[in-house]
């Protein structure tokens, strides 16, 4: 059976699609306080408030904050990489990332370089050095929240697209501009062609001939 270009939808991209615009928030970033002297903790927490956020919680303990994470759902949590139990901010950072999808940022004062490893393999947010003043708070909590929110949203739409792509009737693959590789096909390409994915993914729309007339075939060689 002939298979008919005109039935499938040919997708060529060389370029990510832009986000969508930044809505600002309604509500006052809550923040998760992890930090294990007092006094610091203290001044933290009235920085927040004179910055505009909203401190939701506060504890010395990496154990106490996985748990804070879970029940108070912060915007934000601000995590000493020192603590007192036998967690460090590291591990609770870990945890809290994966299970709860929260942006963590790191507070030291100092750390050597096995524990900067450590914290860079956890993948944060950012890092405020001690002592740190308003501007530098700031400037990286406002920085930790964009990159978070532009993620989130990133990913939103990835897997509305993707369900989109998976879903929709009309046979579509998509194919690199420089060389017409096929990176990706949907399922409904596949019923059409009588291709598998294996069998299209990696090869040519040249390799594949999908096409009817010849002429269509010399038309995209052109292009």
């Amino acid at each position: 059976m002939p298979r008919l270009l005109y039935r499938y939808r040919l997708i060529i991209t060389s370029e990510p699609s832009s986000l969508p615009p930044q809505v600002p928030p309604l509500t006052k970033p809550r923040i998760l306080i992890v930090e294990d002297e007092p006094f610091v903790a203290r001044d933290i927490h009235e920085q927040l408030v004179e910055l505009g956020y909203e401190p939701v919680g506060e504890t010395p303990s990496a154990e106490v904050a996985i748990s804070l994470a879970e029940q108070l759902r912060p915007d934000l949590v601000l995590m000493d990489i020192h603590l007192e139990g036998d967690m460090d901010g590291i591990a609770a950072a870990q945890i809290i990332k994966e299970r709860f999808d929260l942006p963590v940022v790191f507070l030291t004062a100092f750390a050597g370089e096995e524990t900067l490893d450590r914290a860079k393999k956890s993948d944060p947010f950012g890092y405020i050095i001690k002592p740190f003043d308003e501007r530098e708070l700031r400037t990286v909590i406002e920085m930790a929240l964009y990159k978070h929110q532009a993620e989130t949203q990133l990913r939103s739409a990835e897997e509305r697209a993707t369900k989109a792509f998976r879903t929709i009737p009309d046979g579509i693959l998509i194919s690199y501009l420089a060389d017409g590789r096929v990176v990706e096909v949907n399922d409904s390409f596949c019923r059409l062609s009588g291709l598998s994915r294996e069998e299209a993914i990696g090869h040519s729309m040249l390799e594949l001939d999908l096409w009817d007339q010849s002429s269509e075939r010399d038309k995209f060689i052109e292009c």
